[in-house]
């Protein structure tokens, strides 16, 4: 690593080191050699490109997938002194952008892997002196990732027509499978891939049972006063959620959806990037195109899709480092609609799909560390325990369920595969009502067989039950048997139920304890000070505040109260550009408190 590259780091963005593995990724890039950089979101991707952007001569070529993220990582390159632009179909400056580009002018160009596919792009790029071609979201150019993009493939043909330039490929979700494609169809060799790890050590995992959505969210909210997004499952669920936490809480909350007008979304959109309190909810449609380092919470109203997509989602919280949650609620019916969704997968992807949900259900089951299982997921071997996700802060009970789960399906055998969760509770109970009477099944061998001090496990049961696929719905809402429920019966397969931590445990815990700690003085007249200047010259500028400063560098203010310029560019986050900028402003807040 050398000096000038160290310099230049905190001449741009103000920081005096490399974090984690940012360092061997810009090594690579600067003696020109091609790499898959895995690297968790928030711990600075775009960094390894955007700094030797500055350093190399010729322009960066950046393909993003989506025209808000390119938006989004320009005004904060811009803000930092980079020479940046977008090459989209709704910039307005297209000719003067291009004009720029082949006089060398720009550091960085955006622009979306739609246009690798178009003939005349690959000329305009002949036209000037490239220095790198930076893939983000490279996951996207494999099958066997979670958000695989067509479009993605035609990027290794333009490449290839320019074959001294180096290309690195950027992802924070590619499990070893979807590495090693990505490697292929980049043409990227496999001494190029730098893997920095999947940890986010700073947000706390949680999963419960969905019994009251609303209150439940409410209550996160209440403890998280920050910014947050909530995903909802359908535009309907979208809507009616954010209109009832907006009632419940009085904080801003706005929807986000491919339902509503253009105009609305990029408004919600604007909005919410720019706020500091605001809450989204939204469809997973919204969050890739969004760079926004506060969201202090991301929470699902329904499972995600995969294990996949469940670490993009929340990876969503937290980009600055500091504490973040991230909570799922979920019900059976979740998984007994992805289960039936199944049927209409693709048959080739089926058996994939089929191994992602079960990995999603092994998640929302175990009794273990939550972040331990995720990162094992991804090839990873972690500590047994993190001490930040719900079952290391409240260990859950574990029983060895199986015989009570051999009597469940057993009942719902028994009965003919065709009654819900209430009958079978019936059945095993030895409740008797004339419905039971009425089809004989009060004469069974499983009817009275659960004992009354295992009857409050029953229901947790059947939900686990179903959320591993060995109960299945059927078409009019019964129960029966399916994946290793016959296992289970033969004693082949074990079931292992948690049972969670009471609630009174939970509430003893302070607050801070309970949301992870807000790291940011409370009641500190001089930080409060500084957001407030930070907000006005955001608006003033037409920028999210967290352009001009993050949090973190507002608190290294707040403490060290720098009495120079020179000593304010000492602060973390603060580079060249924005010294130059904000500088005397805040030195003079900072006089003043």
């Amino acid at each position: 690593m050398t000096s000038a590259l160290l310099d230049q780091l905190h001449a741009t963005f103000g920081f005096s080191a490399f974090r984690g593995v940012q360092d061997q990724v810009v090594d690579r890039v600067m003696a020109g050699q091609s790499t898959l950089a895995v690297m968790p979101t928030g711990a600075g991707k775009s960094l390894t490109y955007q700094l030797p952007s500055v350093m190399l001569a010729g322009t960066c070529v950046v393909i993003s997938p989506l025209i808000a993220l390119m938006h989004d990582q320009l005004r904060s390159a811009t803000a930092n002194g980079i020479r940046a632009a977008t090459l989209t179909s709704v910039d307005l400056d297209r000719e003067v952008t291009i004009e720029r580009f082949r006089a060398g002018e720009l550091d960085l160009l955006y622009v979306a892997p739609e246009r690798a596919s178009q003939g005349h792009f690959r000329e305009l790029l002949a036209a000037a002196q490239l220095c790198l071609f930076a893939i983000d979201e490279a996951h996207c150019v494999s099958e066997w990732g979670h958000d695989f993009r067509p479009d993605y493939r035609a990027l290794r043909p333009l490449m290839d027509a320019f074959p001294q330039v180096p290309r690195l490929a950027l992802t924070a979700t590619a499990d070893a499978q979807t590495r090693a494609d990505v490697l292929a169809q980049l043409g990227i060799a496999e001494d190029g891939l730098i893997v920095a790890g999947f940890d986010r050590p700073n947000i706390r995992y949680a999963i419960r049972h969905r019994d009251n959505p609303v209150r439940q969210l409410t209550t996160l909210m209440a403890e998280q006063p920050g910014p947050g997004i909530v995903y909802a499952p359908t535009r309907k669920k979208v809507e009616d959620l954010a209109d009832k936490l907006a009632k419940a809480t009085g904080r801003p909350v706005l929807p986000y959806h491919a339902g509503l007008p253009p105009e609305v979304r990029a408004a919600n959109q604007a909005r919410f990037v720019g706020s500091e309190d605001m809450v989204m909810v939204a469809t997973v449609a919204f969050g890739m195109g969004i760079d926004k380092p506060d969201v202090r919470f991301v929470a699902h109203a329904g499972i995600p899709k995969s294990i996949e997509g469940y670490y993009q989602e929340t990876g969503r919280a937290g980009r600055d480092g500091d504490p973040a949650t991230a909570l799922m609620l979920w019900a059976a019916d979740d998984f007994a609609r992805a289960r039936h969704r199944l049927g209409e997968v693709d048959p080739a992807r089926r058996e994939g799909e089929r191994t992602r949900l079960d990995a999603l259900a092994a998640l929302v089951e175990t009794g273990g560390c939550r972040r331990a299982l995720l990162l094992r997921h991804f090839g990873e071997d972690p500590p047994q325990r993190c001490g930040n996700c719900d079952n290391c802060l409240d260990a859950p009970g574990i029983r060895d369920a199986t015989q009570l789960a051999q009597k469940f399906l057993s009942a719902v055998y028994r009965t003919g595969q065709s009654f819900g969760y209430g009958h079978i509770e019936k059945v095993l109970l030895g409740q008797s009502d004339e419905r039971v009477v009425q089809r004989g099944h009060d004469q069974l061998s499983v009817f009275g067989i659960v004992p009354a001090e295992d009857a409050p496990l029953l229901r947790a049961l059947a939900r686990a039950l179903q959320a591993r696929g060995s109960l299945l719905p059927t078409e009019h809402g019964g129960l029966m048997l399916g994946g290793d429920a016959r296992a289970v019966l033969k004693g082949e397969a074990e079931v292992m139920l948690a049972i969670a931590a009471k609630p009174e445990r939970t509430a003893r815990r302070s607050r801070r304890e309970r949301v992870g700690g807000a790291v940011n003085p409370i009641g500190d007249a001089l930080f409060d000070a500084l957001r407030t200047l930070r907000r006005d010259l955001a608006q003033e500028a037409g920028l999210p505040p967290y352009v001009i400063f993050h949090d973190a560098t507002l608190r290294e203010m707040a403490t060290l109260r720098p009495a120079s310029l020179s000593a304010l560019g000492e602060i973390t986050g603060v580079g060249t550009r924005k010294l130059e900028a904000y500088g005397d402003a805040f030195l003079r807040v900072i006089r003043e408190h």
